[in-house]
């Protein structure tokens, strides 16, 4: 059976995210349209042009839902993953059917007039760790002291201006870029921010490999994932430093350390909501840190952010609900 679609959903078919929203859309009237990258194209039919008489458009194969170009009121575009063809193809073939399959998805969809959540080039632009740094110290955040350098000699000049431990940061991906390879390529697993103590010095000398990332160390109070979702920021308190596993990265979900839902001062919450803007995003999840003395420092921004984890752990944020009351209303 036909529907026509107003949201379109761009991730993969294991993303628990767009699982659990999608029946909030529904709920709120509005028609969805799935697309899993990982079995794009072999499982879609797309055919679009700019003669008369071509119609623009998506089909799923297996279910024949299909979608018009016309009708998209939205775009949520959440995670990718490696295209899926008929054939397997190795290779340059394969290379090269990645590259035509990715130009004709977003070549087709990208200058849609519609809400976007987040637009790919947005979102790109959004990447880039030292970018955000200095971005973020426009609009009035405080940042650490950083350096990204593959000199070893100013790694270690850094680290004695600091005069205390500084900390080391992967600036693309936490899992060394596991989830890009097969599994038999892994090598590593998770990174997390790492503190370069004294003990430690010796592996300053290894910058001279790759670019790297080094930041003073800021001690916590506690620490704050601000995610602006539209208009609305919502915040969570981390007691990171109740456990030991948190102290420095608090993203070890072993350690059962507490969430609360806290109101962000008017001011910082702008600031928040106005860093997301900036980059033409209308979602955007916010690391911050609160130090002993009530400082408050920017880490990063996160343009595809995790949120259902805090929402689970912090059920009054409903962030589930804002995003699909967002993607719903589409662009005015």
């Amino acid at each position: 059976m036909r529907r026509r679609a107003s949201t379109l959903v761009i991730s993969n078919s294991a993303d628990a995210h767009v699982d659990g929203i999608l029946p909030l859309l529904r709920d709120r009237g509005s028609e969805v349209f799935r697309l899993d990258v990982d079995t794009f194209p072999r499982d879609y039919a797309l055919s679009c042009g700019d003669l008369d008489g071509v119609h623009d458009a998506l089909g799923h194969s297996p279910s024949g839902a299909v979608i018009a170009l016309r009708d998209i009121r939205s775009v949520w575009t959440r995670k990718t993953a490696d295209f899926a063809f008929r054939c397997p193809l190795a290779g340059q073939e394969g290379a090269f059917a990645r590259m035509e399959a990715e130009h004709a998805l977003f070549g087709m969809i990208a200058g849609l007039d519609c809400l976007w959540m987040n637009h790919p080039t947005a979102s790109r632009a959004a990447m880039w760790k030292g970018e955000q740094l200095r971005r973020a110290a426009r609009h009035g955040f405080t940042t650490p002291a950083t350096i990204i350098t593959n000199c070893p000699d100013e790694a270690v000049r850094f680290k004695a201006m600091i005069r205390g431990d500084i900390v080391y940061k992967p600036m693309s991906a936490s899992d060394l870029g596991a989830s890009e390879v097969n599994a038999d390529e892994r090598v590593a697993g998770i990174l997390p921010t790492t503190i370069i103590d004294d003990d430690a010095d010796a592996m300053l000398a290894a910058v001279a490999e790759l670019p790297c990332l080094f930041q003073a160390y800021v001690d916590k109070r506690y620490e704050v994932r601000a995610t602006v979702i539209g208009a609305r920021v919502f915040a969570a308190r981390l007691d990171s430093q109740e456990d030991e596993r948190t102290r420095v990265d608090s993203r070890d979900m072993r350690a059962p350390i507490r969430y609360t839902a806290i109101e962000l001062a008017p001011p910082l919450a702008s600031a928040c909501a106005a860093l997301v803007a900036s980059y033409g995003l209308v979602f955007g999840a916010i690391d911050l840190i609160v130090t002993p003395d009530g400082d408050v420092v920017f880490l990063e921004i996160n343009p595809a952010g995790q949120f259902l984890y805090v929402q689970q752990l912090v059920p009054e944020l409903d962030m589930a609900g804002a995003v699909a009351d967002l993607l719903a209303k589409g662009q005015d």
